[in-house]
């Protein structure tokens, strides 16, 4: 049984410090018992993509391996933890939304890339990312199989059946989420549906602290495979959230005894559906 904690922690604009600050967050995280530990979305920088793009994106940028990749990697070996990081990476004229995936041995398994990217006010990541061209991929850690989905790829279901098709057991959620985004409770009740639907906990880590045009409101949480929300954090503040994963859960889950095993997707896939006409007598 893992526990997990969720680094809630403002940034500011120094990404040296904010780094100093995350690895002192997850040292303190796993001297209280944390195996898995994961950041919020672009943890260690200000959120540049609340304004509109002016000169160069690539600034904000750093490669991965690189600097911070580096300093948790080997954190995580010394400490044995797993680190989900999420940072804002070049890979030649790409720029992407990445979160690295560190095994308690501190090597590298992978990076997962945000594949759907949002643009509205507060939120004009269509100057700044590229489309994630890695999947949805699951990798097998020292403490359970762990999928990541970040913040905006939460809204489109298939991303997640990907995810639970892979036998996922946790979905880390790197978020940047600001007050009065939406409507009250509307996260919470979206990952207990797709917790529900597919049998893994997800863990939802949020950015916190007033920025130049956000405020972000923390209140991070954690849902568990029959759809309860396990934890939640306090909005507001810098903190960690920690829970323990009870992964026999996972196994013992309507989606793993029921749902998953009664799919027909040969059926509904690929706009296969057959819609009948109506012939007035339905009852509605």
């Amino acid at each position: 049984m893992p526990t997990i904690a969720l680094i809630q922690q403002q940034a500011g604009p120094d990404p040296a410090l904010n780094r100093r600050l995350g690895l002192e967050n997850a040292r303190a995280a796993a001297a209280a018992g944390a195996q898995i530990i994961a950041f919020a979305e672009v943890a260690f920088q200000e959120f540049f993509p609340q304004h509109r793009l002016s000169g160069d994106r690539f600034r904000f940028t750093e490669p991965i391996p690189g600097p911070t990749t580096d300093a948790f990697a080997a954190l995580a070996k010394e400490l044995g933890v797993v680190i989900i990081l999420n940072v804002y990476e070049r890979d030649g004229d790409k720029a992407y939304d990445s979160s690295p995936v560190i095994d308690a041995d501190g090597s590298l398994l992978g990076i997962t890339r945000m594949m759907h990217i949002t643009h509205y006010d507060g939120f004009f990541e269509q100057d700044y990312y590229d489309p994630g061209n890695r999947g949805a991929p699951v990798y097998a850690t020292r403490f359970g199989r762990i999928g990541v989905c970040i913040c905006y790829d939460r809204h489109y279901p298939e991303y997640l059946r990907a995810l639970a098709l892979q036998d996922a057991q946790l979905v880390v959620v790197p978020q940047a989420g600001a007050v009065g985004e939406w409507p009250e409770g509307v996260y919470e009740a979206e990952l207990q549906a797709a917790s529900f639907q597919h049998g893994f906990y997800m863990a939802l880590a949020n950015r916190v602290g007033q920025e130049s045009v956000l405020t972000f409101e923390g209140s991070s949480f954690i849902t568990d495979p029959n759809g309860a929300v396990a934890a939640r954090a306090p909005a507001h503040v810098e903190t960690t959230l920690m829970a323990d994963l009870d992964f026999t859960l996972v196994e013992e889950s309507p989606a793993r005894t029921l749902f998953m095993q009664h799919r027909r997707p040969h059926a509904y896939e690929g706009g296969s559906v057959a819609i009948h006409p109506s012939n007035g007598n339905e009852r509605k």
